[in-house]
């Protein structure tokens, strides 16, 4: 046994999230892509059969009140809640991480709009958004499509230069809280409070942090925000995303997808439009039920297993580390070359190495028993999601990228 393999042993016996991997369905391969899909939590599938046969199946029609399915998307939201700091009653779950982010982009500019028409005086208008110009690609695409539909033009800057960015034609800025190739976590506090001081509207892209590390909302003021929960969240493949709005914002958010479901009557029929209370406007049409329970299933890891963020967080940063100093003594020097920072304050739970021919590289790891993934055109992808990732599968995978490099 290496000096390495000794220490893996050491630190999973002293890990206290240890026994949460026993809730997952596990082999033994090393599953580092739980920030592109979650492990199935254990308990999910007998939870859905539930769903499927006695919910759906004897009950029907009546379940949409018997069995909660039309509360479920604000039920659920309150348990997502606490998972990115936010209090009950802001999180809505339902549609993709895409539609949301569509959502949530054009309401905050005709919040900015309708700030600049009924200030006192007439100031610029409101008419540019900032967008992450790192963005995962979606992103990119839905702003361009918000900015066209709301007359704004489209400004790409890197979040580190946002701030200088900023101007009072801003009206909005899209931002990610972590890097989805470089697994660089963002400044969200000091980044909203300039979007803040400019009076434009933040909104953020959890995808790669809810679930892995503390977000903290509404301790940061944040305006709006999406995410997806089949990474971190293990809600499964297809998992519906969910949209934060902030309290005081609700009364005022329009969305551009004004559904039934987000109406005041949903059931009244009406032919005008009039918008629901509360977090409930950001629903649109009728929720996807089998994917929403298996999802609210899946959050039940946190609760019967007593988990806490800080306590993922500090198990993330400590695998990560130990991941580096297993590749830097493995990996001969030249192969590879880490592009994810190394200070903990700018590190999500993902380390990306930059590699020649990265591609067959994945390829060749998944063939030993080490998934991870490949983001063009050279990175390796490698996340730790803390509930069911060990130190052992750790140390193995940088063992097996070494001798996968030797040839």
């Amino acid at each position: 046994m290496s000096e390495l393999q000794r220490i893996a042993e050491e630190l999973d016996a002293a890990d206290p999230l240890a026994g949460v991997r026993g809730s997952f369905v596990l082999d033994d391969v090393t599953y580092l892509d739980g920030n592109s899909l979650g492990a199935l939590p254990a308990h999910v599938p007998a939870r859905v059969e539930d769903v499927v046969r006695r919910q759906w199946g004897e009950l029907r029609i009546r379940s949409w009140e018997e069995s909660g399915w039309w509360t479920a998307p604000e039920r659920i939201g309150d348990r997502i809640a606490p998972l990115v700091g936010a209090a009950a009653g802001q999180v809505v779950v339902g549609d993709s991480t895409s539609v949301n982010v569509f959502k949530a982009l054009v309401a905050a500019v005709r919040m900015a709009q309708e700030d600049g028409r009924s200030g006192a005086g007439a100031g610029p208008v409101r008419d540019e958004i900032l967008v992450d110009a790192t963005t995962f690609p979606t992103d990119g695409y839905i702003a361009e499509s918000a900015a066209r539909m709301t007359g704004c033009a489209l400004r790409p800057v890197a979040p580190a230069e946002v701030p200088g960015a900023l101007g009072d034609r801003t009206a909005a800025v899209l931002l990610n809280h972590v890097d989805y190739r470089s697994g660089r976590l963002h400044d969200l506090p000091g980044l909203t409070a300039a979007v803040h001081a400019a009076g434009a509207y933040a909104v953020w892209d959890l995808c790669h942090s809810a679930g892995a590390l503390p977000v903290g909302l509404d301790e940061h003021g944040v305006d709006l925000a999406v995410g997806c929960t089949y990474k971190y969240l293990n809600g499964g493949p297809g998992s519906p995303a969910y949209l934060y709005v902030r309290r005081d914002l609700q009364p005022r958010f329009d969305s551009p997808l004004p559904g039934w479901n987000s109406h005041a009557e949903p059931f009244g029929m009406r032919s005008d439009y009039a918008p629901a209370s509360g977090a409930l406007r950001g629903r649109v049409g009728t929720p996807d039920i089998l994917s929403l329970l298996a999802l609210d299933a899946a959050l039940d890891v946190w609760d019967e297993d007593g988990v806490s963020v800080a306590a993922v967080r500090a198990k993330s940063l400590a695998l990560t580390d130990f991941f580096l100093r297993c590749v830097e003594a493995y990996v001969p020097d030249g192969r590879v070359e880490s592009v994810t920072p190394a200070a903990h304050a700018e590190r999500g739970s993902q380390v990306a190495l930059r590699c020649d021919d990265a591609g067959e590289v994945m390829k060749r790891l998944i063939e030993r028993g080490v998934v991870g993934d490949y983001r063009a055109p050279d990175v390796l992808r490698f996340g730790f999601t803390p509930l069911y990732v060990g130190f052992a599968d750790v140390e193995r995978a940088a063992r097996v990228l070494a001798r996968t490099l030797a040839g």
